[in-house]
């Protein structure tokens, strides 16, 4: 059964207007990423295996020796129910201590799941070495898994990570200066024209001369005197028609699909679509001699060579065709994931795809 790509079209040419808010962000205004390391234990037979992973039995002997107890000297205790995990969350902006965030956790060693475990106290640290967060809870996992006896293994998602919902406690405020001067918004998306257009809503809004782009990506907006954070909260809920989408197309070798956006078209061309297929079938004859005849049997191999050609199918491209008359004309040839691909490679080498075509 011949499997087709999946299309996508993505239409920007009536985008519709969105806030500042989710063109834009303050800048300075930004998460910070926080990574650290613990243990999760009351695994039910799916922990690390020591023997492999002996930082595991490692931590537990340190954490064991904080809490007062002792391990003799030359013991290493066979666990199985105990993981060893990397934990990693972001601190939001402005994240003030006592606040709860959610991390996730991840095993670094060869447990095989870590549902039904609980990670014990870890501090989570930023960039800079500093403690920002501790971490501890029981672990929510989505996926799960089993094993036989014989090796066969069947897992549904990845069992051995999971998240805690509120699992960690900030223990530190990012150190940071209360914003002064004028605002600067930067883009999520490079666009002259999404620029201009938020320094012409400012200006509509506020007055003239409050705002004037840096460049594709900044613009640097003047507040007036008083309440910033008053103006901030009108300045977020302006609307701004976005400027539209540069014409790309985003190919997916692997995967066959195909996306393409609004702005896509085809200068004058002709596509060819058609393939060959060869089958050789290999067979033996039997030749048997006549009834209490002198003769033997004899053996003859045959081979059977067939060659079919579909029929190829060629369509047109006029000038200036839009992207729905491209999708429908290859879904009309029945192409394969593959052969998209070429086709639009093809196209794009033969200077008749007004895009940009990219291969991920």
């Amino acid at each position: 059964m011949r499997t087709c790509a999946v299309l996508l079209l993505v239409f920007s040419a009536n985008a519709q207007a969105e806030r500042i808010k989710d063109l834009a962000q303050v800048a300075g205004v930004r998460g910070n990423p926080l990574v650290g390391y613990g243990l999760v234990v009351g695994l039910d037979g799916s922990g690390d295996r020591t023997s492999q992973t002996p930082f595991t039995v490692q931590s537990l002997k340190t954490m064991l020796d904080q809490l007062g107890v002792t391990i003799p000297p030359g013991v290493n205790p066979q666990l199985k129910n105990v993981a060893a995990v990397a934990i990693h969350a972001e601190l939001p902006a402005y994240a003030k201590p006592g606040q709860n965030i959610d991390v996730t956790v991840s095993s670094i060693g060869n447990a095989g799941s870590l549902r039904g475990g609980s990670l014990l106290m870890a501090p989570l640290k930023g960039a800079d070495g500093q403690v920002y967060a501790i971490a501890q809870g029981s672990l929510v996992v989505s996926g799960f898994g089993a094993s036989g006896r014989d090796g066969s293994r069947i897992s549904v998602n990845a069992p051995n990570g999971g998240r805690i919902p509120n699992g960690a406690i900030v223990e530190r405020a990012v150190a940071g200066a209360a914003p002064t001067g004028n605002i600067l918004l930067n883009l999520h998306e490079f666009d002259f024209t999404t620029a201009a257009r938020i320094v012409a809503a400012v200006e509509s809004a506020f007055g003239p001369g409050r705002a004037r782009a840096l460049d594709g990506v900044t613009i640097e907006v003047t507040p007036p005197p008083g309440d910033r954070i008053g103006f901030l909260a009108q300045l977020e809920t302006l609307d701004v028609r976005p400027g539209a989408a540069a014409a790309k197309v985003i190919v997916n070798s692997r995967t066959g699909t195909v996306v393409m956006g609004g702005h896509v078209t085809v200068l004058p061309a002709a596509v060819a679509h058609g393939s060959l297929t060869v089958s050789i079938v290999e067979s033996l004859q039997v030749d048997q001699p006549n009834p209490f005849g002198d003769g033997a049997t004899v053996i003859t191999p045959q081979s059977t060579i067939e060659a079919v050609e579909d029929s190829s199918r060629m369509f047109l491209f006029a000038g200036g065709t839009s992207l729905e008359a491209i999708v429908r004309a290859v879904n009309a040839v029945g192409a394969a994931p593959g052969d998209i691909v070429a086709i639009l490679e093809a196209l794009k080498r033969a200077g008749a795809l007004r895009a940009e075509l990219e291969v991920i």
